[in-house]
């Protein structure tokens, strides 16, 4: 590893010692300067003939554009360096990688050689570099934000948007699926301004409706329609996940999506509600206890309700392929789910969700007193983060029983939420 100690100026001189003294191991952080640009390679492997393999390292399962660049631009100071880069890749974690044992993570990385892709962006460097400078020399371009204002998140959003008058309180931009980038091209920003006869979706439509009458547009047939044959006893079912870039279990890929953690409300046809929960902070592998719970604490018929079921049928599924032995039961849940998420979509909307069925969007328009705001986890990435830190040896006992309840209480709201949602969209 190459030092940046006192400063990156001796980087660059630890990394030219290695250089010409014949170094023939990889380097890490090897440091270039050429034309003002300094360069940090992430990973620099002699290839055995005199020349090196550059690879920069990426946390994402594919190379991105911008990848592509970063890349080219650090192959073209290292060259002008005088350093002999032969080849060039990303090296990404590979999707596919199945952890087989807690000895080895072999094969958790890929190459995507970019060797060929980079050749013309590598040539243009300087030209990019002369255009940026110019730039930096200029003056401030006089234009606001807009569309052309997209790729990774700008350090300088905030700057930028000091300079913008204030909005409309209905922005065209409450069109759900994009609709409101129609609407932007032809200069029109306030959704009142709108012509609806110009509005071709329905959704838009009902959107339109809602949010210039105030009124919120809700179907109650079409709710009752939608849920009639979700038949008793109902399980309510939400579930928390946890995914690591480096798999923590045997089994499992980069970024799968584990969980951790499950509200069950069960609902008899008389309205009586049963809760039950799973949760497991020990740190090992959730998996197997939690499709056993499942298995337990679900009934054997009636519907499972959830919120976006394509999520909560994927879990159910890696579980049934990975447990052959548990694949018949849980393949009983999965063919009993149903989503609820459609049918709220279809038959209510309420102009304070601002274009999103999220259900905590939707949750304040229909049960205002039953919010997130009081509970220490609020969403799922609150949740997310109160795992890893629950799980964390250096946690206290006591800040994890208090992260083991304000998870409890978090998942359960969700399907507290649901069942009240669902009342509501039935009852005129």
């Amino acid at each position: 590893m190459v030092e940046a100690e006192p400063d990156l100026s001796t980087a660059l001189a630890t990394t030219k010692a290695l250089l010409e003294g014949g170094h023939q191991d990889p380097i890490f952080e090897a440091t270039f300067q050429h034309d003002g640009v300094l360069v940090r390679v992430d990973i620099l492997e002699p290839n055995g003939i005199g020349g090196w393999h550059m690879a920069e390292v990426k946390s994402s399962t594919k190379p991105k554009d911008y990848h592509v660049n970063d890349l080219a631009t650090q192959v073209w100071v290292a060259r002008e360096a005088g350093v002999s880069i032969d080849s060039a890749a990303i090296r990404h974690l590979d999707g596919d990688f199945v952890l087989a044992s807690d000895a080895s993570l072999e094969g958790l990385f890929s190459d995507s050689d970019l060797t060929s892709n980079i050749k013309d962006r590598v040539e243009t460097r300087a030209e990019v570099v002369a255009a940026a400078r110019e730039t930096l020399a200029g003056t401030e371009p006089d234009i606001l934000p807009g569309s052309h204002c997209n790729g990774l998140q700008c350090n300088f959003a905030t700057y930028c948007e000091e300079a913008l008058p204030p909005g409309p309180e209905w922005p065209v931009t409450v069109l759900p699926y994009g609709g409101g980038s129609h609407w932007l091209k032809k200069g029109i920003a306030n959704l009142l301004d709108v012509d609806p006869a110009m509005l071709t979706n329905p959704t838009h439509q009902r959107v339109y409706q809602a949010t210039v009458t105030g009124e919120p547009n809700h179907d109650v047939e079409g709710a009752r329609f939608a849920m009639a044959d979700w038949s008793f006893p109902r399980t309510w079912l939400d579930f928390e996940t946890i995914a690591f870039a480096i798999p923590r279990w045997i089994g499992t890929r980069p970024y799968q999506q584990v969980p951790f953690q499950f509200s069950a409300h069960i609902e008899a046809e008389d309205g009586n509600l049963q809760h039950h929960e799973f949760l497991s902070l020990d740190g090992m592998d959730p998996r197997r206890a939690c499709a056993e719970a499942l298995i337990t604490m679900i009934p054997n018929s009636g519907a499972v309700v959830t919120y976006n079921a394509k999520f909560e049928k994927a879990r159910l599924r890696e579980l049934s392929e990975f447990f052959p032995d548990l694949a018949k039961d849980l393949n009983s849940i999965i063919d009993r789910v149903v989503d609820l998420l459609p049918v709220t979509r279809a038959n209510w909307y309420h102009r304070d969700q601002r274009g999103s069925w999220s259900i905590k969007a939707v949750l304040p328009t229909v049960a205002p007193d039953l919010d997130y705001s009081q509970l220490e986890v609020k969403d799922g990435g609150n949740a997310q983060a109160a795992y890893l830190e629950a799980i964390s040896p250096d946690t206290t006992d006591d800040r994890r029983t208090a992260l083991d309840n304000a998870l409890r209480a978090y998942c359960e709201r969700d399907t507290e939420a649901m069942i009240v949602l669902a009342k509501h969209l039935t009852q005129s």
